[in-house]
């Protein structure tokens, strides 16, 4: 797919507005280390998605630890201070960073395809709409290739995930993913890492449409409305901040619609033989969106610092950063907006 996409890419690189390699004024020659769509630039993208996806949930084990025990059990988690202080007094400073490794492995995993294969079917879907239609709809483009790179994300990410909840929530069970991994494979099989595949759908799916897309329509705004300049104009820092704040925004958004789906997730990988439904039926309305504070707190920061610095390795790396869309010149004519 990554062949077809870059041949598609390079044979036709003004395919939809929002992808031209427009040189925003900052351009020089050979200022790209590659060309748009091209497979070079999808691989460094997943790169991108591992180092930033990797680096900020590991960074947040300790507010994702108490985050998942509050769920499980609020009873004895009734706050996310609360929750601090009980793991401290019971675990000690260590306890807060359990489940680490399964953290970073497996969210690099799902960065390298969240924000690679997004890439990859932006490019794929836009020149099935053509240049037109994918101005027009292009917020309905950014749900697709999000909901499409986040489906094959979540299955890079089930496994892991299933390990750090059971770490997390069953005090004694494991402390490390090298103990945790063979006993749930001992005690219920391959079913033990893919059971919270259905449910990290989701919320991961969701979450990653209102993401992207929020993100992409919030950049376009901040540019339009807010920032003083045109983008041409601001310097690669300036650019950064813009991408810190539209992403910080797009993570509110994305904390609220996941939640109820990520409470069920926490409690269906502490449990042995429960199903979604069964879970989401004894949490009840109010049960699903506990945690939600604490949430919010940790993915909005989280999706503004995995923004900053997937665009941060795409400057490093000298790739091509599309500007926000303008309307086509031809669809401008058709409406009679041009003299």
């Amino acid at each position: 797919m990554f062949s077809s996409v870059a041949h598609l890419a390079r044979a036709n690189p003004f395919s939809a507005p929002h992808l031209q390699l427009v040189h925003d004024g900052l351009a020089g020659p050979g200022q790209y280390s590659c060309d748009y769509g091209s497979g070079r630039f999808f691989i460094l993208c997943g790169l991108g998605g591992i180092i930033s996806c990797g680096t900020t949930h590991t960074a947040l084990v300790p507010l994702d630890l108490v985050k998942c025990r509050m769920q499980v059990d609020p009873q004895k988690y009734k706050g996310i201070f609360n929750g601090f202080s009980v793991t401290l007094k019971e675990d000690g400073v260590r306890g807060l960073a359990k489940g680490w490794a399964p953290t970073f492995i497996g969210y690099s995993m799902q960065g390298l395809c969240k924000f690679g294969f997004y890439e990859v079917f932006k490019v794929f879907y836009s020149n099935m709409l053509g240049e037109e239609n994918a101005y027009v709809w292009r917020t309905s483009l950014y749900l697709a290739a999000s909901a499409s790179a986040e489906f094959f994300a979540d299955i890079a990410l089930a496994p892991m995930e299933a390990t750090k909840v059971r770490i997390q929530t069953q005090p004694g069970y494991a402390n490390t993913l090298r103990d945790a991994a063979p006993k749930m494979y001992k005690e219920e099989g391959l079913k033990a890492f893919y059971k919270g595949v259905a449910p990290l759908w989701m919320r991961q799916i969701p979450y990653t449409m209102m993401k992207f897309a929020c993100f992409e329509r919030t950049v376009e705004a901040l540019y339009k409305f807010v920032v003083p300049k045109p983008r041409s104009e601001c310097t690669k820092p300036e650019q950064l901040v813009v991408t810190f704040i539209a992403g910080y925004i797009a993570g509110v958004f994305c904390a609220i619609v996941s939640h109820p789906a990520d409470s069920v997730v926490s409690v269906l990988n502490k449990e042995k033989g429960s199903s979604a439904s069964q879970v989401l039926q004894r949490l009840g309305f109010r049960g699903v969106w506990k945690g939600l504070f604490a949430r919010i707190i940790m993915i909005g920061t989280l999706t503004a610092l995995q923004w900053f610095i997937y665009d941060s390795v795409k400057v490093y790396f000298r790739l091509p950063r599309p500007p926000p869309p303008e309307m086509p010149e031809s669809l401008k004519k058709k409406l009679g907006l041009t003299q």
